[in-house]
């Protein structure tokens, strides 16, 4: 719990900061005079000024925001010495930049953040699939466990290399939402260059992106050995004599070619109304064939019940480190970022018109889960969320809503074609309906996390 208040607090510190930095250091530049530069709402806990600086520098006790205050006559009375440098006075280009900073700013930040874990290097597991979902696309186009990816394309694409599983998770979950099918070559491992297999994904009519969407294209996660780990005592693997480190060949007769496959055989093993069901085991131990009978005991999952035999299943998946030079890593962010806003934005778009779940949307109590989730584990996961947050913050505040940066923009944009600023009234009663439909999606996103938290 510690850990998780801790790593929300400095995500949202740090994202904040910047977001707010961009709109200082531009309004700065362009020869405003910023009063206030505010991490956090409410009562301020720590204040400071620079010798020399007209700037207020405040850290507040509520850590939801932040704002940069500028000299604006708007806001109150300006001294007709300092007129010019006054927010309202500049020039429209002036303006648009200062306000457009703040979100720029955000989607500089992610691609430095995943530029860093591009040139440190990340382990990744490695593109070798498990055993797929039955009836999904994946087991469809013929993919088996054990196959390694090496290259994908989609509809209309070249095929391009895949780095790891992770990759192929990400690019996949892309072509999914696009409605495309994707072509993979793939190799059994013996030598060969790969061999073309297509999934067409363009059947599953995908709206979200989330857990199930994976299970629904027929690929959990990468391949695992069908290998027993640590065993709890007193559990239905200890029963049956199971010890760390069997192989499990097969069960019931029929092979089992990974860790997932296990998983999924123990899990069904139930009868009606949670009957315990009896699996005989061929399993290897130290080369020796050894047979077992091993009795999963039920327990309730929901409204259904699943077997356990209280053990890890699954040895862990093979990994690759993958790391980028100094230029390559610096494009590759740039296109992880691309690619990142453009789904958020296509999703969001998808969700007004209804072709996505509001369930898309998440609040602080989903943010705080994951951000506490990757600090647990490790430096890389940690940063790599900041990265996907700021994206989500920068795209957020760049949307046409007017009490956010883009709806500024949109004024600006008024201006420009018209010559003429939005009027003190409809500004008013602009502002008004964007906090309102502003409040509107916080309380979905925070329905939305209540519910995934309870479920």
């Amino acid at each position: 719990m510690l850990t998780t208040a801790l790593a929300f607090v400095l995500a949202l510190g740090l994202l904040i900061a910047v977001h707010e930095y961009g709109h200082y250091r531009v309004a700065v530049a362009c020869g405003v005079k910023v009063l206030r530069f505010s991490v956090g709402f409410g009562k301020p806990i720590f204040t400071w000024r620079r010798k020399g600086s007209p700037t207020e520098f405040v850290i507040g006790a509520l850590p939801l925001g932040g704002y940069v205050r500028m000299l604006d006559e708007r806001e109150a009375p300006v001294d007709p010495l300092e007129r010019h440098l006054a927010f309202n006075n500049q020039s429209l280009r002036k303006r648009a930049a200062i306000v457009a900073a703040g979100p720029v700013a955000n989607l500089l930040l992610a691609v430095l953040l995943y530029a860093g874990v591009f040139w440190a290097g990340v382990d990744e597991p490695q593109p070798i699939l498990g055993t797929p979902v039955a009836g999904s696309p994946a087991q469809r186009a013929g993919l088996q466990a054990g196959d390694r990816v090496l290259q994908m394309a989609a509809t209309g694409e070249e095929g391009s290399p895949v780095a790891s599983f992770d990759d192929l998770r990400w690019r996949l979950t892309q072509a999914a939402l696009d409605g495309q099918d994707v072509t993979l070559w793939v190799s059994a491992g013996d030598g060969d260059v790969g061999r073309p297999m297509t999934m067409r994904l363009s059947e599953l009519d995908a709206r979200e992106a989330d857990a199930t969407l994976f299970k629904r294209i027929g690929l959990l996660g990468p391949y695992t050995a069908p290998v027993i780990g640590q065993v709890m005592p007193d559990g239905a693997a200890a029963a049956a004599g199971l010890q760390q480190g069997d192989r499990v060949r097969r069960i019931d007769g029929h092979e089992v070619r990974d860790g997932q496959a296990l998983r999924e055989s123990i899990r069904a093993a139930v009868g009606p109304a949670g009957a315990p069901v009896t699996q005989h085991w061929d399993i290897e131990r130290a080369g020796q064939a050894v047979a077992l009978t091993v009795v999963p005991r039920p327990e309730p999952l929901g409204q259904a019940w699943v077997g356990r035999i209280s053990a890890y299943v699954g040895e862990a998946p093979a990994m690759t480190t993958v790391r980028y030079g100094l230029l390559d890593g610096l494009w590759q962010a740039t296109v992880k970022t691309g690619e990142v806003s453009w789904l958020t934005l296509k999703m969001m778009g998808r969700m007004l018109i209804g072709e996505a779940s509001i369930k898309n949307l998440s609040g602080p109590l989903t943010i705080a889960d994951y951000a506490g989730k990757s600090a647990t584990l490790g430096l890389s996961a940690y940063i790599m969320f900041l990265a996907l947050i700021s994206v989500s913050l920068g795209v957020l505040n760049l949307l046409p809503l007017p009490v956010l940066d883009g709806g500024h923009l949109m004024y600006y944009l008024w201006e420009a074609v018209t010559g003429r600023r939005v009027s003190d009234v409809w500004m008013e009663r602009l502002q008004r309906g964007g906090f309102m439909i502003l409040m509107l999606l916080m309380s979905v996103a925070l329905f939305n996390d209540v519910a995934r938290l309870a479920g």
